[in-house]
């Protein structure tokens, strides 16, 4: 094997940065840095500090500062590790660290570092890592470097940039040149999708393993997990500046009435929620319910020296935290809820009202309701508040496409946060999720109300500047318990009844719009419009035995009998599914038949109509008018059936005879001249 001639490697690097400052292996660059780079796990998988080569910022004129890691290798074939797609090869198939490629490979090396800096600091949500590499030829030495652009908006996917032959893009005088390239390195819409999908499947496999060990080797109660997992995420997650996220050596396994590990996770709960501004009342209802299974249990006492919450919080800090910090715009806790709830034998099972809509469903929602930016949008029966993370990312999306002006931007995104997403919720378990899944998009939960929305919610804002205004709703989601009245269209009613104009979605067991709904579904034509019923595939297989349907309306315009309804068959999603309770996501639901692409085709063809048929034909698709009696709503009771012969038709009539006539000549039954 040829000799390394890494030093000589790194010394030509130097040089090439001239009178740039950066930092050596052994220099602290900053301490936030280097604190997160000590605390991600080594190069090798160990615990050891890691020690990029060279440490460098470049910073632009709008003082937009980010820290350049450069690792250096020196000898042939070193520089990079990929995948047959030309990925970086650093994970592995079980989704676990390649910590062989990591340490070998100067690529892979940096890219580590970045995302070291990036899951365990608060200031730096964006890194180049460089490859540095090395070696000599007969014909002279040669360098190789190869720069990526690794950003937590980018679900931290390297994104590849310029092959440069020296480090001089680095200088003063290029940062405006590199940051314009930075600047169009943002993921593809489908590669966003890939990586969205990779997170739900990697979160599936952790939280699954984790159940599995409260409930054989902890022998925790079900009905305790969902709130346990849920109140050691908020103790994980601190306040930047105000509340220090709680370490696992905190958890020192005392057994004071104030200080065990119980009480010590409480205590950073309360911290957290009282920073995050939440009122007291909400914020005293959450650590009431918590505290049934940190203090009011036996979970915080010690058998061996550690308890058993202690050992959950291991597995929640170093396995859960690090893909939460990177699943942006997920509804991760909906994934959580479900997968701690799918080892339960749920009576009933056909009138569970806990199932939570799956994502890819609330986002087509979403899009048939049309959110943009000024949308408004609301949940009867918010469950983890999946429709309202779908909806938020839509809107940022939508703003960050038309709002030009970075302050206007902020500005509007703080008040779609604050201001435009509202989801009442009745169950104490499933309210905690939402408040969860919101404050983690940035919003504070600022407007997730825990009531009873047919007895208790007046249609009003609830807390902050706006409290006592009513809500100015346009866009209504929902995915009601199909066990309420009218299969869930009580809520319906009630939410339209408050809104004087936009769009509504909703996903609801499909018998409702075939009488089952009634007298609703009847009362709800009166003052809004069926525009589109879509018979759904079984998105709830092996968690909810009901047909579902989605209907589409147009809010505060009464249904004309005119009126023409789209009526589309998508039984054939795509999807095939299986039930495998301890198989991840990628097994139990497999895109066999262009899935993305016929989610897409609905949308268009309940916005812009049948011109966009393609992967759907036309006995999959029409056009009708319905009553207004409100109860002939679903597909199957407009779907055309053809009922004039043709030619082949009556050739097969007549093959038909004349075998007939054949077999009774034959049996003598007949002669050949009748």
């Amino acid at each position: 094997m040829a000799k390394s001639i890494e030093e000589q490697v790194e010394d030509w690097g130097k040089k090439q940065l001239g009178k740039t400052k950066y930092y050596t292996k052994t220099e602290s660059i900053n301490p936030e840095i280097e604190t997160a780079l000590k605390t991600a796990p080594s190069k090798s998988g160990g615990s050891g500090t890691n020690y990029p080569d060279i440490k460098l910022f470049i910073e632009t004129k709008t003082l937009r500062k980010i820290p350049v890691m450069i690792e250096v290798k020196g000898t042939k074939g070193a520089l990079a590790k990929m995948t047959a797609s030309d990925e970086v090869d650093n994970t592995k198939k079980d989704g676990t660290p390649n910590f062989k490629n990591i340490e070998k490979y100067a690529v892979n090396g940096a890219i580590h570092y970045a995302n070291a800096i990036i899951n365990n600091s608060t200031s730096y949500k964006e890194v180049i890592a460089i490859g540095l590499n090395g070696y000599d030829e007969p014909s002279g030495r040669i360098y190789e470097i190869e720069t990526y652009y690794v950003s937590h908006d980018n679900y931290c996917i390297p994104k590849k940039l310029k092959t440069y032959t020296d480090l001089s893009f680095l200088l003063p005088k290029n940062i405006d040149k590199l940051i314009d390239e930075i600047d169009k390195s943002s993921l593809t819409d489908e590669e966003l999708e890939a990586k969205a999908k990779e997170f739900e499947n990697e979160i599936e496999i952790k939280l699954k393993k984790l159940n599995q060990v409260m409930q054989d080797d902890l022998k925790i109660s079900v009905g305790s997990r969902v709130q346990l997992v849920t109140g050691m995420i908020m103790a994980s997650l601190g306040v930047e500046g105000k509340v220090a996220p709680l370490e696992i050596a905190d958890l020192k396994g005392e057994s004071g009435s104030k200080t065990n590990d119980g009480q010590v996770i409480i205590s950073k709960i309360d911290s957290f929620l009282e920073e995050r501004n939440l009122p007291q009342e909400k914020k005293a209802m959450i650590i009431n319910d918590l505290s049934r299974v940190f203090i009011y249990s036996d979970l915080w006492r010690t058998v061996n020296g550690e308890s058993k919450l202690k050992t959950v919080y291991t597995s929640v800090k170093n396995d859960i935290m690090p893909i939460f910090t990177s699943a942006k715009h997920l509804d991760f806790t909906g994934r959580l809820f479900n997968v701690l709830n799918a080892w339960v034998d749920i009576p009933d099972s056909d009138k569970n009202d806990v199932v939570l809509t799956p994502r890819y469903v609330t986002e087509l929602m979403a899009k048939l309701a049309q959110v943009n930016k000024d949308s408004y949008v609301w949940d009867y029966a918010t469950g983890s508040a999946g429709f309202l993370i779908s909806s938020m990312k839509l809107m940022i999306k939508d703003a960050e496409e038309k709002i030009k002006s970075p302050k206007q931007l902020e500005e509007k995104i703080v008040k779609i946060k604050c201001e435009q997403l509202l989801g009442i919720e009745k169950r104490s378990d499933i309210y905690l999720l939402a408040v969860l899944n919101m404050i983690l998009m940035g919003d504070g939960s600022s407007n997730i109300i825990h009531k009873d929305s047919l007895t208790e919610y007046s249609g009003n804002y609830e807390q902050g500047a706006k409290s006592g205004e009513a809500y100015p709703a346009n866009v209504f989601l929902l995915n009601p318990p199909y066990s309420a009245q009218g299969k869930g269209f009580i809520f319906v009613e009630k939410a339209l009844n408050k809104m004087k104009s936009g769009r509504a979605a909703v996903l609801i067991q499909e018998n409702a719009g075939s009488g089952n709904g009634l007298p609703y579904t009847k009362r709800i034509l009166e003052k809004n419009t069926l525009a589109a019923s879509i018979h759904m595939s079984d998105i709830f297989h092996g968690k909810a035995g009901v047909q579902t349907a989605i209907y589409v309306f147009n809010v505060g315009i009464p249904h004309d009998k005119r009126q023409m309804v789209k009526f589309i068959d998508f039984s054939n999603d795509g999807y095939t599914r299986q039930n495998r309770k301890k198989s991840s996501q990628d097994t139990n639901l497999k895109n066999t038949d262009h899935a993305i692409e016929r989610y897409d085709e609905i949308v268009n063809l309940v916005l812009y109509g049948k011109s966009y048929l393609h992967y759907f034909t036309e006995d999959e698709y029409t056009e009708d008018v319905i009553s207004l009696d409100g109860n002939d709503w679903t597909y199957k009771q407009h779907q055309k059936i053809d009922t004039i012969p043709t030619q082949e038709d009556f050739m097969d009539v007549v093959k038909e005879y004349l075998s007939w006539k054949v077999s009774m000549i034959m049996k003598g039954d007949m002669s050949d001249e009748n």
